[in-house]
């Protein structure tokens, strides 16, 4: 046999000649599915689909973005008023680490919330007065008041919350359940972002908290933003109609066939997904955001400000339209929260811009028939002090930030109504009883949804990667 005769069988049968054979099929099939027509409409499925019977259909995440305090909305603590003032004792806060903002402070006066609590509803759960609507419907809330951090500062905490690492560059939350679950509607994201401000001044927000990391870019969050263009590069440029849009399309599609066969890249597949979503979404966003149709009562129910796109009680009604459209990750940033001075006048102002809206969606969501198949969570990145930071007066004070203590809700399917989960001690600083973690957090949203956290995984340079890292508990005591 000669060389040449060898090296042509060697070549024939050489594994990345193997790899491509079997991957032209593959390429074929994913690129296929995304032209248009009935029969080759674009498959829905996640990557492993539930690992059981899910509790709930979607998510959607409220988060409260600068960190509410919680000794000044949900977690009321007399002692501190009794001590008004008084220098937080050595004994209560065991040497924590406290964040250069008041780190050389002289002293850590305790400041009481100037605000009045109250217990509402069946349930006899602590609110302020911050939150009046909150009041209706507090039975159907579960509040979960052990949460609990390691990181002290907004942008690792964030970061840690949404993608269960510190540090950017893992799958947010929203893309872990998109690459798990897939989506229920092939004309919409599966996961959508959407961003508001109370107050301005705030700390940033930024791309890597609804980041796909390491996974296919088609599970990146899709920011829906307020005004003519939603979404980016989604409506077709002048002197292009769609007719044209579509021809387009399909060569670039043929095209992408061919390169895939070449180099076997999953990307060029995600590429043309992503170019092949946005066409379908040129139709289906302007529908989903249009608000116009919306009865009188609703915008009274969210309240006057849900006429104004961009607002928090905008996106909220937004949140339920997405959700009646089976959007599986609703993630909404609401930007104000960070209050070192001046806390008082400021939070007036946030509570004000959320509570109403927070309510009547999940009213909203309940008289649709749609919570008991929803999880919705609402809550910050960690909590405040319980001392001011800087000088203490009857009507000003601030709050540095706190990861040992704070309090988030949660409501909808599979979650027990009217219940508090955890306590912290007498001085609202330390957890006294059930704490729960993030990683906890991240694994019964997981759970819900019918997902093993510890299952869910996807291999990068050389490791299996999860959501939850190497730690995690799913929160029993809260489920039904």
């Amino acid at each position: 046999m000669t060389t040449e005769i060898q090296d042509k069988i060697h070549d024939q049968f050489s594994r990345r000649n193997f790899l491509q054979s079997a991957g032209l099929g593959l390429g074929a099939v994913a690129l296929s599915s995304l032209l248009p027509g009935e029969a080759r409409a674009e498959s829905t499925l996640g990557t492993s689909g539930p690992h059981f019977p899910p509790k709930v259909k979607r998510v959607i995440y409220l988060h409260q973005s600068g960190a509410p305090s919680q000794l000044d909305l949900f977690d009321y603590k007399p002692k501190l008023e009794e001590m008004w003032g008084e220098d937080l004792p050595e004994s209560i806060r065991k040497g924590q680490r406290l964040t250069g903002m008041s780190a050389g402070q002289a002293s850590f006066p305790l400041a009481a919330s100037v605000f009045k609590f109250a217990k509402h509803g069946r349930s006899q759960a602590w609110l302020s007065d911050l939150l009046p609507y909150h009041r209706k419907i507090v039975d159907e809330l579960c509040f979960v008041k052990s949460m609990h951090t390691e990181h002290i500062n907004h942008d690792p905490a964030i970061t840690f919350l949404q993608t269960g690492n510190q540090i950017g560059g893992r799958p947010s939350m929203g893309s872990w359940a998109s690459y798990g679950l897939g989506s229920e509607n092939k004309n919409l994201p599966s996961f959508v972002v959407l961003l508001s401000k109370g107050r301005s001044g705030d700390q940033p927000l930024y791309a890597k908290l609804w980041s796909n990391g390491f996974l296919s870019s088609v599970h990146q969050g899709v920011v829906f933003r307020s005004g003519q263009d939603p979404v980016f590069y989604l409506n077709n440029p002048e002197g292009i109609d769609k007719s044209s849009r579509r021809n387009m399309l399909n060569a670039l599609t043929k095209l992408s066939e061919d390169q895939y066969k070449q180099v076997l890249d999953p990307e060029i597949n995600s590429r043309m997904q992503q170019y092949e979503m946005a066409y379908r979404m040129q139709t289906s966003v302007p529908e989903t955001l249009d608000i116009s149709r919306e009865p009188d009562y609703i915008f009274d129910m969210y309240g006057e400000d849900s006429r104004q796109p961009g607002t928090f009680a905008a996106n909220c009604l937004l949140a339920r339209k997405l959700a009646e459209k089976d959007v599986r990750f609703i993630q909404l940033y609401h930007q104000g929260w960070d209050q070192h001075g001046g806390l008082p006048k400021d939070i007036k102002t946030m509570a004000k811009s959320v509570d109403q809206a927070s309510s009547a969606l999940i009213v909203d969501l309940k008289q649709r028939g749609l919570l008991d198949d929803t999880l919705l969570v609402w809550g910050g990145e960690f909590g405040r002090t319980n001392y001011s930071q800087g000088k203490l007066t009857r009507t000003n004070y601030g709050r540095d930030h706190h990861p040992r203590a704070f309090t988030v809700y949660m409501t909808g399917g599979g979650i027990k109504r009217g219940i508090t989960h955890g306590e912290t001690d007498e001085f609202g600083y330390n957890i006294a009883r059930d704490p729960v973690h993030i990683h906890d957090l991240q694994a019964t949203i997981m759970h819900l949804l019918g997902v093993d956290h510890e299952q869910l995984t996807f291999k990068f340079q050389g490791r299996r990667y999860r959501l939850t890292d190497v730690a995690g508990k799913v929160v029993k005591p809260i489920l039904t």
